[in-house]
């Protein structure tokens, strides 16, 4: 079983994030001050087991209760439990019974590095696929986390469905993944080096935001990508033409989302409270607000911004009283105008 073939790899074939064979589980080396203060933090045994796509710190976290979904050794959750503070939580999610041990062996070493009396963390041993047999409480989760895990999930409907039972209305899943640009072929999917070097497992992205769809996850939100590059020639050879992407998006637990980006001529403008985000806040790659403009949004961005743990940082005007058709540029303009053929968008864009 895949389950089987993805335990073994990382409980007993990886022994350090040396031994991997691609990029596809590597972290870029750029990333903002406080996060390398955070990860300054954490055991070095912990950082040693690490296999991640980078590290997954959305905005405005303290005081939240995260769910990591395959936290490995635990890195990102110990990184974002100083983000939390020691009101906050992260209960960690994995089903490889070696890094729950390194990760639980750790737990007192890091509350007396970040001066909490009681400990923020929870480690549970499970399947991202079953997460209804953790005992959890529904809706019970600000933010749903995942770092280059899901491509390893064989059932990956399953986790969405289980992600959406769990967030807080107007809670968000953020995580990182890798994708493909087209169907894998069977022996690709086969192949256990592949799939636990997260490559024969990675979803077309066009299957992605169908199944995000079907699960409830309305407008999946694009926020980075970057391009995988396999150098082990026997591994590149088995891919053939398939090119992967490592990215991060962002799905919003809102049910008024609809499948389209629909104009009521709204707008929104930030005040630059979002911690560490004075200048500019970064919703996805299409939406970057800076203090005090005032932002033409679809109705879409409207809701993730006022239903959100972010609606306190903005300004919102306007409501759903009036539709003026599809918000121009996001692609699914008119199709019996003329201009639905342009490959250029509208200069009002203002949104994806």
């Amino acid at each position: 079983m895949a389950l089987d073939v993805v335990r073994t790899y990382y409980g007993e074939t990886l022994t350090t994030s040396a031994d991997l064979k691609t990029s596809a589980c590597c972290s870029p080396q750029d990333m903002p001050d406080p996060l390398k203060r955070a990860i300054a933090k954490v055991h070095p045994d912990v950082l040693a087991k690490y296999y991640g796509c980078g590290l997954l710190a959305p905005e405005q976290l303290e005081g939240a209760r995260i769910l990591d979904l395959g936290c490995g050794a635990g890195r990102d959750v110990y990184v974002l439990a100083q983000m939390v503070g020691a009101n906050g939580h992260i209960v960690g999610v994995d089903m490889t019974p070696e890094q729950l041990s390194v990760a639980n062996r750790h737990i007192a070493w890091h509350m007396d590095a970040f001066g909490y009396d009681e400990p923020n963390v929870t480690f549970l041993e499970g399947t991202i696929e079953n997460l209804d047999a953790l005992d959890l409480e529904p809706a019970s989760f600000d933010i749903v986390i995942s770092n280059c895990v899901i491509n390893l999930s064989p059932d990956k409907a399953a986790v969405l469905r289980g992600v959406k039972r769990l967030l807080k209305p107007g809670g968000e899943m953020y995580f990182a993944d890798v994708y493909a640009d087209r169907r894998l072929a069977q022996p690709i999917k086969d192949d256990p080096v592949l799939l636990g070097e997260c490559l024969g497992g990675a979803l077309y992205w066009g299957d992605f935001t169908r199944i995000a769809g079907e699960t409830g996850f309305a407008d999946p939100r694009l926020v980075t990508a970057r391009p995988l590059d396999v150098e082990d020639a026997k591994l590149a050879a088995k891919l053939g033409n398939a090119r992967f992407y490592s990215a991060t998006y962002r799905l919003f637990n809102i049910d008024a989302l609809e499948p389209a980006c629909e104009d009521y001529g709204q707008a929104v403008i930030y005040d630059g409270s979002i911690d560490e985000h004075a200048h500019a806040f970064v919703l996805d790659a299409h939406h970057r607000f800076e203090p005090g403009r005032v932002f033409p949004v679809c109705g879409n961005t409207w809701h993730m911004l006022k239903a959100s743990r972010f609606a306190p940082h903005f300004t919102f005007i306007g409501d759903f009283s009036t539709h003026h058709g599809i918000f121009a540029g996001c692609g699914t303009d008119n199709p019996f105008e003329p201009s639905a053929t342009a490959t250029s968008p509208s200069p009002r864009s203002g949104c994806c």
